[in-house]
């Protein structure tokens, strides 16, 4: 009769303790997410990144329900231009447009400079990435970012041909390509100093 109850008693507490695992909470307060203002300078990448019909991606479920549907494409670790960094925090895949851009923005940084590549920081961000990265990076935005649409990515700007070393002239030379875009209507891109990347958001034109 004891090893009755015992045996109950553990396969109760093995049934709760299973019951707890299911309810994992997510690491943000989407409440307070929805808060934070965007600053003017940046709502310009929030209303372009709304245009392309993708909902805020919440965690790997959503994003990969859109990835699977066809809405995002997967980013190659190497294009003519371009490499892509080892990604903790983000995913390799855009929507289409922004993939074909940054194809782009890769093909003429490669004609203009003889060759060279630049390399891409992060991607595509759901807000539990979003949260794990304030986890080790402060300057991380703490509302709404337009890497939870899909369509904007960072290139650091002082990567380039795989070699972590700050080069003025390649730094000049990228910039002028991303310019270039931003004129033609094509991007929106803010140089950001804490991160030492150029955040591009590509416009639904």
């Amino acid at each position: 009769m004891t090893k009755l109850l015992i045996f109950f008693s553990v396969l109760f507490c093995s049934v709760i303790s299973g019951q707890k695992k299911k309810q994992v909470l997510p690491c943000y307060d989407l409440s307070e997410v929805l808060k934070v203002e965007p600053t003017a300078l940046y709502k310009p990448h929030l209303i372009a990144s709304k245009s392309f019909g993708i909902k805020l991606l919440s965690d790997t479920k959503t994003a990969e329900k859109y990835l699977n549907s066809g809405k995002f494409i997967r980013i190659p670790k190497k294009g003519k231009g371009y490499r892509v960094q080892n990604l903790d925090y983000s995913r390799a895949f855009l929507v289409t447009k922004a993939k074909n851009s940054l194809e782009k923005i890769g093909a003429r940084f490669s004609k203009e400079t003889g060759g060279n590549t630049f390399t891409v920081s992060s991607v595509t961000r759901t807000l539990e990435d979003q949260c794990r990265l304030r986890k080790v990076n402060s300057n991380a935005s703490l509302g709404i970012s337009s890497h939870n649409y899909g369509n904007s990515f960072d290139i650091s700007y002082v990567r380039f041909n795989n070699k972590l070393q700050r080069n003025a002239k390649l730094e000049a030379a990228l910039e002028k390509v991303l310019i270039y875009y931003q004129n033609a209507g094509r991007i929106f891109f803010i140089k950001e100093k804490y991160q030492s990347c150029f955040h591009i958001t590509v416009r639904n034109y």
